[in-house]
């Protein structure tokens, strides 16, 4: 039997129920974009990659300020996003190269938001296969590279 080792993967168990901070207003709020994974900041948002990914360059946009829904949003905020969700679409293009994207937003708890007091919206680039085995058989996903690495290559295209 193969196994898979994923140890980054303990941290997100023991902390999604224990989670009080708010991620977004955290990354809002430093200076060291590196320790958050803070891709861009816009005029009223910032684009911020997903810790525990479905795929590899799963990037996640919200706006600054701490509102839970698409409603709450001012035309500027709204403005702002859509320009990032688009720039998002095109730094994963010319880094990862996907075949397309799954880009949505879950708002509330029970449409699946994980955090349900922050807007934000997900970009999650496909590959055909990208639904493999591992996926159906076991709940698994296989990512090819660290966020680390990912992190390194979405801020050179960003350039």
């Amino acid at each position: 039997m193969d196994r898979l080792w994923a140890p980054w993967r303990m941290n997100y168990i023991k902390t999604a129920k224990e989670q009080t901070e708010c991620i977004f207003c955290e990354a809002a709020k430093t200076k060291d974009d590196a320790s958050r994974y803070v891709v861009h900041r816009g005029a009223k948002a910032l684009i911020i990659m997903n810790l525990y990914p479905y795929n590899n360059g799963h990037l996640m946009v919200s706006p600054y300020r701490h509102i839970p829904n698409l409603t709450d949003m001012d035309d500027d905020e709204m403005l702002d996003v859509m320009k990032l969700l688009k720039m998002s679409v095109e730094v994963i293009k010319r880094t990862l190269n996907p075949e397309g994207f799954n880009i949505g937003v879950n708002i509330g708890r029970f449409a699946g938001a994980g955090i349900e007091d922050h807007i934000h919206f997900h970009i999650v680039p496909r590959w055909r296969g990208d639904t493999n085995f591992m996926t159906t058989l076991s709940n698994t996903r296989v990512l090819p590279e660290t966020i680390d690495q990912t992190y390194k290559r979405l801020l050179e295209a960003k350039r």
